[in-house]
């Protein structure tokens, strides 16, 4: 494929190198002071896009004001800063054209119809927890581990109103499975994107984590699984869901998207986020299909209005503006100098191996996405099974505290506090044997 994309941008772009100034070190306060506000969201109900955009928009201020100083060109800063745009725009529409698709498939009743026909089967709660796991493990490798956290976090919910015990236990579970799910496939994570994206890994390389992916779920839920109640839930009414029409095809245009988009990569050397542009324009299209079937058959039950936009106005715009904030934040402090420094520490000081399993516990108390970002902005000359380790540990390391991912944030909200930080704590330590397991296997495999 080349040289990596971001590796040219980094020996073309020259940082500051005022890591010690009095600015520089106010830079990385108002970075933490914003990512404090983040890791608060589920107390205080801020959303975390709103203070990483204002640490953004701040911290590259100061970081103008200091090149300014340092009598650099306004040309070489408008270089710096347009490097994060692009890396952002690139990773935002494919983003957007992903959750567009899934909102398609939501509305088509794709979804609820598989929640429905799980609730109807009326499985014991151990044979649940098993079903439940492995669906999430699957389905985060084609959606993304967020809404196949909620999707099936509905499920455990519906059949385990009467049993807090099992909802905490299936909660935790989900949440390990929705993370390790999503690492071994470029859609499954938006870490496991940016690696693919930036070019340091092929789009089949990915593959080769499966088997460390399903290890990394299976030794915390066999230990889980232990602790599930051996009962039948109580019977529920469940009514049966039906698909609405189109909802088949739509699932088909998803899977012909997600292979333009790596056809465009592989094939094209294109950017793959504009062959995801061109699966949103046949759903586009098809949508107008749908929205004709509705209008010619208004007294038809089984249709209903489609719109496409009301999908992409439904995105998670929430996740999209903390990503932009993120990249623009971490990018200001990597133009200043702070992540040379870090990855000076890090990587010359500890050893890429030792570096990238720290990567994975830090995912764990700071979200996994500006973690990676700041990887990647490293210019670091990784080998691929240090790539791939890197992918794992940032992927799957949020797992072991319920704050690490936005799966496990998410079900905290949804849960109604029958699961929390302290139910998840509990499960830790199996959860971290688990990622210690992983990567030895991932050794042992890739190495």
């Amino acid at each position: 494929m080349g040289v990596p994309q971001l590796a040219m941008a980094e020996e073309a772009i020259a940082n500051l190198g005022l890591t010690g100034t009095e600015r520089g070190i106010y830079t990385v306060l108002i970075f933490i002071i914003a990512y404090g506000f983040v890791m608060a969201e589920e107390f205080t109900g801020l959303r975390k896009s709103k203070p990483v955009i204002i640490a953004a928009a701040i911290i590259w201020a100061h970081a103008a004001v200091l090149a300014a100083e340092a009598g650099v060109s306004t040309a070489d800063l408008h270089e710096a800063f347009e490097f994060n745009l692009k890396e952002y725009a690139a990773l935002m529409l494919f983003l957007l054209v992903a959750m567009t698709y899934i909102n398609a498939m939501a509305e088509r009743n794709v979804f609820e119809a598989l929640r429905s026909w799980m609730v109807r089967k009326e499985f014991g709660y151990r044979k649940l927890f098993i079903l439940t796991g492995v669906i999430t493990f699957f389905l985060s490798a084609i959606a993304d581990n967020l809404t196949a956290a909620l999707l099936v976090g509905a499920v455990v919910l519906a059949v385990g109103k009467d049993n807090e015990k099992f909802i905490a236990i299936g909660f935790v579970n989900l949440v390990v499975a929705a993370n390790a799910g999503g690492a071994f496939s470029p859609f499954g994570d938006i870490t496991t994107l940016m690696v693919w994206q930036a070019g340091y890994a092929e789009f089949f390389d990915f593959f080769n984590l499966f088997i460390p992916s399903v290890v990394n779920y299976a030794v915390p839920a066999f230990f889980m699984y232990l602790a599930v109640p051996d009962e039948q839930p109580p019977t529920t009414n469940e009514d049966v869901v039906v698909l609405k029409p189109g909802a088949i095809q739509v699932c088909v245009l998803f899977v012909l998207t997600i292979a333009t988009a790596v056809s465009f990569k592989q094939v094209l050397h294109l950017p793959p986020f504009m062959g995801m542009m061109a699966g949103l324009g046949v759903l586009m299209v098809y949508g107008y299909r749908l929205q004709t079937l509705y209008k010619s058959n208004a007294n038809d039950d089984r249709h209903s209005p489609f719109d496409i936009f009301d999908k992409i106005r439904d995105a998670e715009w929430d996740t999209l503006f903390f990503f932009f904030g993120v990249v623009f934040a971490v990018g200001g402090l990597g133009y200043i100098g702070y992540l040379e420094l870090l990855s000076a520490a890090m990587y010359d000081g500890l050893g890429q191996t030792p570096a990238n399993i720290i990567v994975g516990v830090m995912s764990a108390i700071v979200d996994n996405i500006p973690v990676m970002f700041a990887v990647l902005s490293m210019n670091l000359n990784m080998d691929l099974y240090q790539w791939l380790l890197v992918t794992l540990t940032a992927g799957t390391g949020g797992s072991m505290l319920s704050v690490g991912s936005a799966a496990g944030v998410a079900l905290m909200g949804s849960s109604n506090h029958k699961y929390t930080f302290f139910s998840h704590l509990k499960w830790t330590p199996f959860i971290a044997l688990g990622y210690i397991a992983s990567i030895l296997v991932h050794y042992l495999i890739n190495g």
